[in-house]
């Protein structure tokens, strides 16, 4: 385990952060690119020793502290029978809808279809330096809801009690099964909440979402409106992350449960070297003026793909220079 990521779980006071990014195993990165070139991403996810290798990789070039399992939050869905392909983004052979939903209800026979995550992390958590940490990650149940109906036509209605009687259910046993196969954490990836209104998100969502609040679990989702953000943080999560909208210490302030993770605004990897120098120094600057407790630095989403590797070398040597 990496002690930094512990210390910051666990509310030690700390100097430096332990850091990772979103989609640090992904296409910015040659190392990926050059798999990515010889397997397919179905086999890099569901080969195990595929999955490890892609989620080493990061860590040997980069020497981020904590290290992800490499898979996609849509596979509990080809789990409950929908057919899935990658060409090169996904691409469903049929949707969920009234008359064919117990077709793909069974969440039993989805949790076994996903024995192959198990395989990965204790594969990956095998090849990993002792002195690195190990998470995973499901999606959130409104964003798999979303890809599940595709262009159907069916209501809210609909989709909430398809979330509680099969999504949820399927996705604690999933966080489980991470878990058990050596997770320290599980992300709730559920960045799809654009279409969500927030009476629905504080009447009707975030009830669901607490069933899945544990100390072993943690959520984030992007551009959520404060007063989402004010009813996400009660919930008894191990670790919340945030995009780049948000001052990070006010929400390490308001939430004690666990770890921050964020939130440098993904977009300023992308600008010439001076301007991005300039951009983290002033980040770790201003942040180190206040209680840092709990912080996990990463971005404010997923790395961009055309981010220069030499700014991540760069992002994580200032982060831990400046701080230190």
């Amino acid at each position: 385990m990496n002690t930094k990521f512990v210390n910051a779980c666990n509310r030690i006071k700390q100097n430096v952060p332990p850091i990772w990014f979103m989609r640090q195993a992904g296409r910015y990165h040659l190392h990926y690119r050059n798999l990515k070139e010889k397997y397919t991403f179905e086999q890099l996810c569901k080969e195990p020793d595929l999955a490890g290798e892609v989620a080493l990789g990061p860590i040997q070039e980069f020497d981020y502290d904590v290290a992800i399992l490499f898979s996609d939050i849509l596979w509990p869905l080809e789990g409950l029978g929908l057919p899935l392909k990658f060409d090169p983004g996904p691409k469903f052979g049929d949707y969920i809808n009234f008359q064919n939903v117990n077709q793909y209800s069974d969440v039993e026979k989805a949790i076994s279809f996903m024995s192959f995550q198990r395989d990965a992390l204790l594969t990956t958590r095998a090849m990993l330096p002792k002195d690195k940490s190990m998470i995973g990650f499901v999606g959130g149940p409104w964003t798999l809801m979303n890809y599940a109906c595709g262009d159907a036509t069916v209501s809210d209605t609909f989709k909430f009690d398809y979330m509680k009687s099969v999504l949820i259910p399927l996705l604690i046993k999933n966080i489980q099964l991470q878990i058990d196969a050596g997770a320290e954490k599980v992300m709730i990836f559920d960045s799809g909440l654009k279409n969500m209104s927030t009476k629905f998100f504080l009447e009707k969502y975030s009830p669901l979402l607490m069933s899945m609040a544990m100390p072993q679990t943690a959520y984030y989702s992007k551009n959520l409106p404060r007063k989402c953000i004010s009813k996400v943080v009660e919930g008894d999560w191990g670790g919340i992350g945030i995009d780049s909208r948000l001052e990070i210490t006010g929400v390490l302030n308001s939430f004690e449960n666990g770890f921050v993770q964020g939130n440098f605004d993904e977009e300023k990897m992308l600008l010439p070297k001076h301007t991005f120098m300039y951009e983290i120094e002033k980040y770790c600057d201003d942040i180190k003026k206040h209680d840092t407790t709990g912080w996990v630095c990463g971005l404010g989403h997923g790395i961009d793909k055309t981010t220069p590797e030499e700014h991540v070398h760069l992002f994580i040597e200032t982060v831990r220079n400046r701080l230190s």
